[in-house]
């Protein structure tokens, strides 16, 4: 039997990570059952923007940061490459690429995203509205980020099409997103 002593850091994010993603799904499953798909997703929603400032000063505070403010890319790219080590493990099968300047470029593997796979699983995917996505964007809202996401982060991509991806384009050089 496997214990936490002889788990290595990516054991234990994913062993953490999955648990969380488990309970998130039958929290979603649950609402969904018992109030339907809009409801659920105003639901799922509401939760992600209201823990994203928690889950940031958190994050930040784990990674050693104590600026106040990103105020560069390269800054953001370094926590964003830190956050996702902590939340956004292989089992995800999303990619984040950052090798272009303000620029996060996110993909999920064909029909494999976790969350995409779920929602066909309890019967939701019709009308889901995508959270994996929207974490992100309230994550950079609780942090003050100006951006903009190509596509527009609505209903699951891949319902429609066998990928996701898309963009957050940043701009350092104006103030913060209202």
């Amino acid at each position: 039997m496997n214990t936490i002593d002889r788990m290595n850091r990516d054991e234990i994010v994913e062993f953490l990570n999955r648990s969380w993603m488990t309970h998130d799904g039958m929290w979603f499953y649950n609402c969904f059952k018992e109030c339907g798909i809009e409801t659920a997703n105003r639901l799922n929603k509401a939760a992600i923007r209201s823990m994203a400032p928690m889950e940031m000063a958190r994050m930040k505070k784990a990674l050693g940061i104590t600026a106040e403010r990103i105020e560069s890319f390269a800054e953001f790219r370094d926590f964003f490459t830190g956050a996702a080590r902590f939340c956004i493990p292989p089992f995800m099968n999303g990619r984040f690429d950052t090798s272009r300047e303000n620029t996060l470029h996110w993909e999920f593997a064909p029909k494999n995203c976790f969350a995409y796979k779920g929602m066909v699983r309890i019967g939701a995917i019709d009308g889901y509205e995508c959270g994996v996505i929207y974490r992100l964007a309230c994550w950079f809202d609780a942090l003050g980020l100006k951006y903009r996401a190509a596509p527009e982060i609505t209903g699951c991509r891949m319902r429609s099409g066998d990928t996701c991806e898309g963009e957050f384009v940043f701009d350092f050089g104006t103030s913060a997103a209202s």
